[in-house]
């Protein structure tokens, strides 16, 4: 910030500029990404929803659902902790939304208006940043899940492999919460907003329970949320080892999804700025 405040200074003029090159854009959304990483720092109750999280979830739906479910807990963690994954980084992304409406109302983003920087940086900076809470999310989740027992069988490379699909569905997923942050009113309708999409798309998957258990509608419903071919694929590659058809569809509804609220975002996020 101490770069692109300077350059504001010694050209006032240029701050009235946005056409800057890509690689340029590049450096300015790394720089505005590190300020993100330096409020996480800063501000650790941020990172609750990362990595209290995690701990809580994976031991309580294990112990109360397992025997009920699977019998017991042991046969029940190959099929939860994937799942945990996908809910753990999804109920993650909703931050993202909510603290960009937060800064937008304190007027955070008012001061890069007088800057010399690609519209685009206030947005992708943060959202890079929060690749790294993914990635504890579901580092955690899986640490939690073997210490209760869960062995997978995909071995490492399997759970680096799920580990990273589980960041790649956060980062896609979160520009739906931050076409939100851009069109809310409030962080908290943003909140209230982004949790009633967040709950159907996780709990009407195949998280925590088989689909085959579900009436017809909503299995149909179940089969065909992203979200549950996201959890699929992370199953494959952490219990097996597998890579299976649920990747290559989770990865194009990813695309999908960028490709629609992407636009989306950064129409609404640049027009008011």
């Amino acid at each position: 910030m101490t770069t692109l405040t300077a350059i504001a200074v010694r050209d006032p003029d240029a701050a009235l500029s946005r056409h800057v090159g890509l690689a340029e854009t590049f450096r300015q959304t790394f720089t505005l990404a590190w300020r993100a990483t330096i409020k996480m720092r800063r501000n650790f109750e941020t990172l609750f929803d990362v990595t209290i999280q995690p701990l809580l979830f994976t031991a309580m739906f294990a112990y109360i659902f397992g025997g009920a479910i699977s019998g017991d807990v042991d046969a029940y963690l190959p099929i939860i902790i994937p799942g945990l994954v996908g809910q753990t980084v999804l109920t993650a992304c909703v931050a993202t939304g909510v603290q960009l409406r937060d800064d937008m109302d304190k007027g955070v983003f008012d001061r890069f208006k007088v800057l010399p920087i690609a519209r685009i940086a206030p947005l992708a900076g943060p959202m890079v940043a929060d690749l790294l809470r993914y990635a504890i999310a579901s580092t955690l989740t899986f640490a939690t899940g073997i210490a209760l027992g869960y062995r997978p069988g995909g071995g490492v490379l399997g759970v680096l492999a799920a580990i990273l699909v589980g960041i790649i569905a956060g980062w896609s997923l979160a520009w739906i919460f931050t076409w939100f942050g851009t069109v809310g009113r409030s962080a908290q309708g943003v909140q209230g907003i982004s949790l009633m999409v967040m709950f159907p798309l996780t709990f009407l998957s195949n998280a925590f329970v088989p689909t085959q258990t579900m009436p017809g509608w909503l299995r149909a419903f179940a089969d065909a949320n992203p979200v549950s071919h996201v959890i699929s694929a992370i199953r494959a590659l952490a219990n097996d080892g597998r890579v299976t058809a649920d990747l290559g569809w989770a990865l194009l509804g990813c695309a999908v999804v960028v490709a629609v609220f992407a636009p989306l975002s950064v129409k609404t996020f640049t027009s008011k700025m």
